[in-house]
């Protein structure tokens, strides 16, 4: 299935893009895909990144065609 994925700060720099349509297996769960990213663009670790999936933060479930995640660096609090 077809999903969209948009990378911002210091992610898009590492992967020299804002955005990228990419193919995955059907019900990929977030996880996996993060794992594929992070061989695929040398990024930091999997802890170190932060996913929206719909606009929707903390989502760690299947993904659907269609859907379209954000990779974003993770937050500091304070």
């Amino acid at each position: 299935m077809r999903i969209k994925i948009k990378y911002f700060g210091m992610i898009a720099e590492a992967t020299a893009k804002s955005e990228e349509f990419v193919e995955v297996d059907d019900a990929m769960a977030i996880v996996d895909l993060k794992q594929m990213l992070i061989d695929k663009y040398k990024l930091a670790s999997i802890e170190s990144l932060q996913v929206a999936v719909n606009q929707e933060l903390g989502y760690d479930g299947r993904l659907q065609a269609g859907d379209e995640l954000a990779f974003l660096p993770a937050f500091a609090g304070g």
